[in-house]
């Protein structure tokens, strides 16, 4: 089981901000599309976890940005505790959304 989070990180939009979690599950073999000018994230909630993303695109390092998962703004409920979370080195220093620069515009077309 996966909790997985998409946030609305396009600037002017009406939901920006925002954000829409799924609980993924071998039982309910739901999917979730996440469109540009989403930020993503998950939790992994069971012990052992396959999980698998169909992307539009090739990765592509210089454009990665990431916010930090904790940024009490966004208010996300990871159905973790806190002193549970494991993060990689590099998930531990993320800025708050309210800090970031690199955001999308809303009323600029991404695809």
């Amino acid at each position: 089981s996966v909790l997985d989070v998409a946030v609305d990180i396009r600037k002017g939009s009406p939901t920006f901000g925002e954000h829409v979690s799924v609980e993924l599950t071998e039982r309910n073999h739901r999917q979730f599309f996440i469109p540009r000018g989403f930020a993503h994230g998950f939790v992994v909630l069971t012990e052992e976890v396959i999980f698998q993303y169909k992307c539009d695109n090739f990765y592509a390092p210089q454009c990665e940005g990431a916010l930090a998962w904790d940024d009490p703004a966004l208010k996300i409920d990871w159905k973790v505790p806190a002193d549970k979370i494991i993060l990689s080195e590099k998930d531990k220093h993320h800025e708050r959304l309210e800090e970031a620069s690199w955001l999308f515009d809303y009323n600029e077309n991404l695809y």
